[in-house]
This record gives C-alpha cells, structure tokens and sequence, in this order.
C-alpha cells in the first residue's frame, strides 16, 4: 500500500509540474518566462510622427498579454525608442513602478542596454515578445535574443508594422508583417496568437 501510494504520489507531481519524469524537482516554467513588450509608443499612432498599420489592435492584443502575465507574477520588460516626442510608452501598456524599462536608441533591444543581464540575473529562458515595428525593432530583438539562447515566442497579432516603399514598390504593410513573420518562424521563433499563447498558459 505504501508503494502505491509513493507512486501515485510521484505521478501526480509529475502532472502537476513539479518534478520531471527522472523524479528530479523542476522550475515552474512561468517562472522562466518573461514577457518582452517592444517600443508600443505615442509615436505610432494616428496622431503620432510615424502611425502604423491599427496600431490600437495590436496595442489592445498586448494589453491582454501583459494582464495575464500580471496575473500570473511573471516578470514583464517593457522597451522604449528614445526619441524626441511621442517617445512615452501607450497607455493600454503603460509600466508599472515595479516593472522593468528599457531605454534604447539602436533597433536590437540588446544594444547599449542591460536587458540581456537583466534576464539571465532572472534566469529566464523563455521570451514572448511583440511590440512594434514588426520587420525591425521586434524583429531585431527576436533574431538577438534567439542566437543568444533564448526560445523565443513572438505573438503575432500584437505587432505591426506599416506600407514600406523601395524605389517605386509600395509594400503594404501587412505584407512586410507577415513576411518578415514566416522569416522569424522555427528559425528564430515560434509564431502564436495572442489567443494560441493565452491557451497555453492556462
């Protein structure tokens, strides 16, 4: 009876997420996961320097995932472009006192900032990122991030970007997002909704 009972006992741990399948004490995986909200600022939206394609849907998408990261007291890192005007974080995403700012001037998050000591002093493995402009700060950081180790989880429907033209080609800017998305995807990260990445914490 006792040996039953220590088996299901180490079965139950092992569903419940507390040991590996060696019976070896393992850390809950939020507690390694970090959510990365890049450059969602004043300036890309209508009445901003530079607006983005709706911009308040994917700043709405990141709300929710920043909610449930709160939610569940996983650490958040919010990412700001220093620029002249318009430079403040939007509301929907605005920091907390007690949440971590990064302040950049070079589209790779990593650049001239502490954000890569700041998570390995973390010991985060894990990064869901999005934010703004798809196909360059939030691209940069995720390329970065993933050759230094990190896996990496960019939630599609919280980033955007906006119409790019090269001579005479207007690139519209759900194409720029998309492409440069299945560029990202399984090599660099793994591509989720916000409704996908949601399930997933549940």
């Amino acid at each position: 009876m006792k040996r039953q009972f220590a088996l299901f006992s180490v079965v139950a741990l092992i569903l419940f997420g507390c040991f590996n399948v060696t019976g070896q004490q393992i850390t809950k995986v939020n507690s390694k996961t970090a959510l990365v909200i890049i450059d969602i600022q004043n300036f890309y939206f209508p009445d901003g320097a530079l607006p983005l394609y709706e911009p308040e849907k994917a700043a709405e998408k990141a709300k929710e995932l920043l909610i449930e990261f709160r939610k569940n007291d996983m650490l958040v890192i919010h990412v700001r472009h220093n620029a002249k005007s318009g430079a403040e974080i939007y509301h929907l995403v605005a920091p907390l006192a007690n949440e971590k700012v990064i302040s950049k001037d070079k589209a790779n998050a990593f650049i001239g900032t502490d954000l890569l000591d700041y998570l390995n002093e973390n010991n985060i493995i894990n990064l869901v990122l999005c934010g703004m402009q798809t196909h360059m700060c939030l691209e940069a950081a995720t390329r970065a991030a993933s050759d230094y180790g990190f896996n990496c989880t960019v939630i599609n429907d919280a980033c955007t970007t906006r119409d790019l033209k090269f001579g005479d080609i207007i690139v519209k800017a759900q194409d720029v997002h998309y492409s440069t998305l299945n560029t990202l995807n399984g090599t660099y990260a793994k591509i989720k909704t916000t409704l996908e990445y949601l399930e997933l914490l549940k």
